[in-house]
């Protein structure tokens, strides 16, 4: 079951999302009357999706997904009632999963949670797998400082100098990357 933020400036709209999306048997958590009450409910309660109107006062629902994308991550479904194309591409850039242009039909609502969540769950993966090559790099560029360090101060050749760095963590129950650490500010293995 998804819990939803409902973010529009008109009240009707806000009461005819709530009841469609109940009826679909998911939880409205809040509801927004602008982008930046949008903004502070996202991140007080962590929905799993925001459907936000893009043309709302105090912050517009492009630059509340934006915010809510980086606090409070989840899936976003945007309504408008223009259907311009430069608006049509800064939600595209925005991060939103979906877009409905108003007034939408109840059964459009559906596919569009589906799929916004789908995509979704492929952003965050791939977002992951980023953060994880990143990190990755970074370990490896530490371990091979390390190494450089050792061959320099200790006359070692690449393979003894990573043979000591990798015995030393498997003694002392530590990462590569620990020791590696270690090694760059000490200069030395650690005894």
């Amino acid at each position: 079951m998804y819990r939803v933020l409902i973010a529009d400036d008109d009240d009707g709209v806000r009461e005819i999302l709530r009841i469609q999306v109940e009826r679909l048997g998911y939880t409205v958590l809040a509801e927004a009357r602008n982008g930046r009450e949008a903004v502070d409910l996202a991140n007080l309660h962590h929905p799993d999706l925001a459907i936000l109107d893009i043309r709302m006062p105090v912050m517009d629902g492009i630059d509340a997904a934006n915010e809510i994308l980086e606090t409070a991550p989840c899936a976003v479904i945007f309504l408008t009632a223009y259907a311009e194309e430069d608006m049509i591409a800064r939600a595209g850039e925005s991060g939103a999963f979906y877009y409905l242009v108003k007034p939408f039909r109840s059964e459009e609502l559906p596919p569009a949670i589906t799929l916004s969540m789908a995509r979704f769950h492929q952003y965050q993966e791939a977002r992951r797998l980023l953060d994880k090559a990143k990190q990755d790099l970074a370990d490896r560029k530490t371990i091979e400082r390390a190494k450089g360090m050792l061959m320099q101060l200790h006359g070692l050749s690449e393979q003894d100098a990573f043979s000591r760095i990798h015995f030393a963590a498997r003694s002392k129950n530590k990462t590569t990357v620990a020791i590696a650490e270690e090694v760059i500010s000490t200069g030395s293995i650690p005894s």
